[in-house]
């Protein structure tokens, strides 16, 4: 790919650890599940696979624990092709980890043990200095402490580096701090647990929007799942619509959305187009299981682009 943008991921690496079932047991209750799967996640990790299998060059800064899940964790991101030197292994702490429950419909309910990833510091954003330097773009979470992530925003900001901030899972966050990223993307839940206002309709994402931008922030983009998402900056506020597929499994379809969503914006497409690929390739992860292992190679997604665009 000409012009191959290069993207790195501050934040953090997860197993997980999926159940899938029709009902789930009630307190003191056992029954018996219909599959399990266990797969490699993180919202950083998943951004970053997402954007590496999207054509990008991808580094990823992150934690691992000193468990068996660590070793195999940063083995994963070299048979990616991700750049994981600065994917250091904290002693005598777990690897983070992640149960998930996903009923027949495809939604999932997710609960996140951080373990080593709430390890990541400001010194490790400095150690990487060299390779973050380089990026066209910087991804940040809400899965490490709250104070690298500001850390990592304010070197971006220095560097003149993309910052794209996700504020998932959802931790109140410093408004003075995140405004000096160029996008703040949260879902419906996270926007509305931000700002206390809901987001059942597109009118309520307009005024959860509008509420962002007067905190300071320069583009906001809320994902609103089988809607799509709405984007709002100081020029103006607009609706990029979803694409139907038949989901299977919602898991990491926001990650496969952030990750591919960085790469198009890389590739120098504007905010809309950028949305709306990124928004069919959130929508192709949602037809397989998992999280990393559902997102379609850039060859898969582009075929199903041509046949499918807007």
């Amino acid at each position: 790919m000409a012009n191959q943008p290069n993207i790195v991921v501050v934040g953090s690496a997860n197993v997980d650890l999926i159940t899938f079932n029709d009902t789930f047991p009630r307190a003191g209750e056992t029954i018996f599940g219909k599959k399990f799967d266990l797969g490699f996640g993180g919202k950083g990790a998943n951004q970053a696979v997402a954007a590496r299998r999207c054509g990008a060059s991808v580094a990823m800064v992150a934690k691992v624990g000193s468990d068996l899940f660590g070793p195999a964790t940063i083995k994963n991101f070299e048979s990616q092709g991700i750049d994981a030197s600065h994917v250091r292994i904290a002693e005598g702490i777990s690897t983070g980890v992640a149960p998930i429950f996903v009923d027949p419909s495809g939604q999932n309910r997710i609960l996140v043990i951080m373990g080593a990833n709430d390890t990541v510091s400001p010194q490790d954003v400095d150690a990487a200095a060299p390779v973050l330097s380089k990026a066209d773009t910087i991804l940040l979470q809400f899965e490490i402490p709250m104070a690298t992530v500001y850390h990592t925003i304010r070197f971006a900001k220095s560097k003149g580096i993309r910052c794209i901030v996700n504020p998932a899972p959802f931790r109140p966050p410093d408004f003075k701090e995140v405004a000096a990223a160029d996008y703040f993307v949260p879902n419906e839940s996270e926007a509305e647990a931000i700002t206390g206002i809901p987001v059942h309709t597109i009118e309520e994402a307009r005024r959860c929007a509008d509420y962002l931008l007067a905190q300071g922030l320069s583009r906001v983009v809320i994902t609103l799942g089988e809607r799509g998402s709405f984007m709002a900056t100081p020029e103006g506020r607009e609706l990029i619509p979803a694409f139907k597929v038949d989901p299977i499994d919602s898991t990491g379809a926001g990650d496969a959305f952030i990750g591919s969503f960085a790469v198009f914006l890389a590739e120098g497409l504007t905010d809309k187009e950028a949305l709306t690929r990124a928004s069919l390739y959130a929508a192709l992860s949602t037809t397989r299981v998992g999280t990393q292992k559902s997102f379609p190679s850039r060859d898969e997604f582009d075929k199903e682009w041509e046949k499918r665009k807007l």
